[in-house]
């Protein structure tokens, strides 16, 4: 698409390996894959502004080219309530990325300002990544998040491109499968809606060679019938 071939077009102009976070969400959105409302704002008055547009509550993270990992340089803060808490994140948000640049010996660009999300409510936390073999090439990676792909390595990988079946496939091959089922009480989880996202980014790094790595993580998976939304996504380019 046209769209995600001129967003790492500028990247790599930026001389960046990775694109930016509202850049990435862009890119997902042009693909039909759901995420949470955002948006982006460069002062606080901006910022608080567009946080009530979208609906409290809300997370603010740092935009910048310098800033790969965002909670390390303290340029994340989530569930934001109100006006205040927002203008109070801003500010703390652009002095932690100062002190971090300080520390790393950069002068970290603040000009771009924040990402605005929709702070989404908690569903089942699954992964849907990408990771490419010099041999093999791009291999889509999905397991269900938290302890199950940290401590368990709960994970199934497929070539890309796949099918539908192959999608399927990956779903029920991991052990923790049963808990999309539904366990314990809990309703079956919207595995259609599931299907789908995989399928789409299949399509978004068969049409997209350059991408060398993506996360979908977490992605929360709502009940059958409420489907999925990416909450955070990171993309890598050569």
């Amino acid at each position: 698409m046209k769209a995600a071939k001129k967003i790492f077009e500028t990247a790599r102009s930026e001389g960046r390996t990775f694109v930016l976070e509202h850049e990435a969400k862009d890119i997902m959105k042009a693909y039909g894959i759901p995420i949470p409302p955002y948006d982006t704002a460069v002062s606080a008055d901006e910022a608080v502004e567009k946080s009530a547009a979208i609906g409290y509550p809300v997370v603010l993270k740092i935009l910048s080219k310098d800033v790969l990992h965002k909670s390390d340089a303290g340029g994340v803060k989530i569930n934001l309530k109100n006006d205040d808490e927002v203008r109070k994140a801003f500010g703390e948000i652009m002095e932690n990325a100062k002190k971090y640049g300080e520390k790393q010996g950069i002068d970290v660009d603040l000009s771009r300002g924040v990402f605005i999300s929709d702070f989404a409510d908690m569903g089942t936390e699954v992964i849907v990544g990408v990771t490419r073999d010099p041999q093999f090439g791009h291999a889509l990676m999905f397991g269900l998040g938290g302890i199950f792909v940290e401590v368990l390595k709960d994970v199934t990988f497929r070539l890309i491109p796949f099918t539908e079946m192959d999608a399927r496939e990956m779903v029920g091959e991991i052990k923790a499968a049963k808990i999309l089922e539904g366990v314990r009480g809990q309703a079956p989880r919207d595995v259609e809606a599931l299907i789908e996202v995989m399928l789409c980014v299949s399509k978004m790094v068969s049409e997209n060679p350059e991408i060398s790595e993506l996360d979908c993580n977490p992605t929360f998976l709502y009940e059958k019938g409420k489907g999925v939304l990416v909450v955070d996504a990171r993309i890598l380019i050569e």
